[in-house]
């Protein structure tokens, strides 16, 4: 992407070391955020742990071409145990260049691209209110996150339980380190999303942002990102990023955020093949 070869962005930030610190802060130093999982480090890579339903893989890594694929197959062994799926966190900047052929020969499967996006939280709009007859609701309880998991369902397929009770669990912690909101019109859920707080770090997260078919196009979308952005803002993070698909991409840019790379999740099945 030709953008990426300039470090400054047209909004005046600095690409290169905001790319710095996103792998330095999160990728580096991630938190687990499940109660039975851990992060380990190595000297090439660092991984996250998880023997329950969490998520579990790789968030970084920095291989060399003699070294990269007696690594991998080192990443295959420990995640033998782990008793489910897990990920390979690819991104365009990773080295060397063919790691996406290595990780497919050793049997990772890809997922679609896509765009690590970031903004200047004190840059963003933070008061958008939703369109006429939707209110915006803080998600607070059980009842509140199942609302949350029936949306997503619908909205992007799948069964996102497990996103449920890491969210609960997220909200228990004090302090919290989640947060989600709910669009509802006429009493009934029609998006939401939640923001993930990285304590320690300039960054907090946006997550499944996902609104239902027959309200796309309203202004749905736009009200949550700024709700949550004011979220953010008031626990005093700089940055908000987002890993967007093709459909939201568009929309965030328009509202202030910066194309840093792009991201592809490489799944592995799990076990020893």
């Amino acid at each position: 992407m030709p953008e990426l070869l300039r470090f400054w962005s047209a909004t005046g930030m600095d690409i290169k070391a905001v790319l710095a610190a996103f792998d330095e802060q999160i990728r580096r130093h991630p938190e687990s955020g499940e109660p039975d999982g851990h992060v380990e480090h190595e000297d090439d890579v660092v991984r996250t742990m998880s023997t329950g339903d969490g998520w579990a893989g790789v968030t970084w890594s920095a291989l060399d071409e003699a070294g990269a694929d007696a690594v991998i197959a080192a990443q295959l062994e420990r995640f033998a145990d782990v008793g489910h799926p897990w990920e390979w966190k690819h991104y365009s900047h990773d080295r060397p260049a063919d790691l996406p052929d290595r990780l497919r020969a050793a049997g990772f499967t890809p997922e679609p691209a896509e765009a690590l996006l970031v903004a200047e939280i004190a840059e963003l709009p933070l008061d958008v209110p939703p369109p006429a007859g939707v209110e915006v609701r803080a998600v607070v309880d059980e009842e509140g996150v199942q609302a949350l998991v029936l949306v997503h369902d619908e909205v992007f397929g799948a069964d996102h339980s497990a996103l449920g009770r890491a969210l609960l669990a997220g909200l228990a912690r004090e302090p919290s380190t989640a947060a989600a909101v709910l669009a509802v019109a006429g009493g009934v859920p029609i998006a939401g999303g939640r923001v993930e707080f990285h304590p320690g770090t300039d960054f907090a997260s946006l997550w499944g942002g996902g609104t239902l078919a027959a309200w796309r196009g309203r202004g749905v979308f736009r009200s949550l990102v700024a709700h949550r952005a004011a979220l953010a803002s008031a626990r005093g993070f700089r940055y908000l990023q987002v890993d967007a698909s093709a459909d939201s991409r568009p929309i965030l840019q328009r509202l202030g955020f910066v194309e840093l790379a792009t991201t592809t999740p490489f799944t592995h099945p799990g076990g020893r093949g």
